[in-house]
């Protein structure tokens, strides 16, 4: 029943901006913390930016700290991602997850196996 949707990933040039969008149907958005992962070509996925239940509380990984933020609209079931001053090495795979009896900062890092994910949106980053 959990769907989650991404969209907003394209290329960009170094230094550019995107913003993704993840819309949820078929749960309890606001009873889920919500996250944003990547993966890079020949790499392991790994957690962007996670978000708490109501939104107060957010959480991002050293390499895109400073750069990216995310925000939740419960009214739009939708996550978002603000991506600024881009960089080659954000180039990758963008997937939107959703897990239940979770905080931000254990999502991002290990989120469980129960966790929702959606198809992913590509982003690349190149001049």
């Amino acid at each position: 029943q959990l769907q989650l949707v991404e969209s907003g990933g394209g290329l960009v040039q170094p230094g550019g901006s995107l913003r993704l969008s993840c819309v949820a149907s078929g749960f309890s958005f606001d009873s889920y913390v919500m996250g944003w992962f990547r993966q890079a070509p020949g790499k392991v996925r790994e957690g962007a930016s996670c978000i708490s239940l109501d939104g107060g509380t957010t959480y991002y990984t050293d390499d895109v700290k400073g750069r990216f933020t995310i925000s939740r609209d419960n009214a739009k079931n939708t996550v978002y991602l603000y991506m600024d001053n881009l960089k080659p090495e954000d180039t990758g795979t963008y997937y939107c997850a959703a897990a239940r009896y979770f905080n931000s900062r254990p999502m991002c890092h290990s989120p469980p196996l129960s966790a929702s994910w959606g198809q992913g949106t590509q982003v690349t980053v190149s001049s």
